[in-house]
């Protein structure tokens, strides 16, 4: 679990905003609870209980967070997903690796444009069904350029790969020196030990600063609330990563958390059925991505901006 030495400034005052409206909320009067004509405990307020409210409005930052509050918002995230899809999950806040940072490699000769790895993303990541959101986007580029302005992120001919064109996946870089990050007003996204840049989704505003900020069109709002069928729903989540998101809020790849802090491979990577793709460890001399970072020739998109990008591309 990362440190809870965390943000305060903008962070504390949208935490005053919140108490604020509680205060706003307690001025309805005693009356208006009395009213109800059933246990508080098993209202629904806007479709949870109003514990489950009253804990969603009060919850601090992740990282100020003590173990035991990280507990009970873990229980919160998992009533909820079975008071909305009928399904019982499971919500984990599996911590960073000791002497782990992820790192992402693709080669480009060998992917197709299949987008298998955006399907099984979206899958994966319990993304809205209806929203087009989608972490990864395999781009379609005349050959002989890396002009990213002379994609085409829609293409949909017969077959692929179409002559002329090869294919380019974009995704979260997970920069080691984000500007999404710096671009944050209420620190609601950061970097994690292991390289992960995160998002903590109930601290989020929406504002979207964050979007404009990231040069690789990486981050994604949520404009309705996911709609996932409830036979779909992956139930094995992360607080930072997979778990159910409301409506408003940024998202981004984040290297499959869920599964890679355990040792797993992304969904993506998995998916590809060409093996374009090599995830892994780079602080390990012996892992696959160290023997390409070492023995191929490798470029970073927009390596200039220094973003730093843990994110690479090569071709045999």
């Amino acid at each position: 679990m990362s440190d809870n030495n965390g943000p305060k400034g903008a962070s504390d005052a949208a935490n005053g905003a919140r108490r604020k409206f509680l205060t706003a909320l307690g001025s309805i009067g005693a009356a208006g609870v009395a009213a109800v004509s059933v246990s508080p405990l098993k209202a629904a307020w806007g479709g949870k209980t109003l514990q489950d409210a009253l804990g969603d409005l009060f919850q601090d930052h992740y990282q100020r967070m003590t173990p035991e509050e990280i507990k009970e918002a873990l229980a919160r995230i998992e009533r909820k997903a079975q008071r909305s899809y009928g399904v019982a999950i499971k919500c984990e806040n599996t911590p960073p690796r000791e002497g782990v940072v992820f790192g992402y490699a693709i080669n480009i000769s060998k992917c197709k444009g299949y987008r298998d790895c955006v399907e099984a993303c979206v899958k994966e990541n319990n993304q809205g069904r209806d929203s087009q959101v989608q972490y990864i986007r395999v781009l379609e580029m005349p050959k002989g350029t890396k002009d990213l302005e002379e994609s085409n992120h829609y293409y949909d001919p017969d077959t692929v790969p179409a002559e002329g064109k090869y294919y380019l996946p974009v995704q979260c870089m997970q920069c080691a020196d984000p500007p999404c990050v710096k671009a944050c007003p209420v620190e609601a996204t950061w970097a994690e030990p292991d390289g992960i840049v995160v998002v903590d989704y109930d601290w989020c505003i929406g504002c979207r600063y964050c979007m404009t900020a990231c040069p690789y069109w990486a981050r994604h709002f949520n404009w309705t609330t996911p709609e996932i069928p409830a036979q779909e729903l992956n139930p094995n989540t992360h607080y930072l990563g997979n778990r159910p998101r409301p409506r408003g809020v940024v998202e981004k790849c984040h290297f499959c958390i869920q599964r890679t802090r355990k040792g797993l491979q992304p969904a993506c990577m998995e998916a590809c059925p060409t093996g374009a793709r090599v995830f892994g460890n780079l602080l390990d001399p012996t892992s696959e991505i160290r023997y390409v970072l070492a023995n191929k020739t490798v470029f970073r998109l927009k390596e200039e901006l220094g973003t730093d990008p843990k994110f690479w591309y090569f071709t045999d």
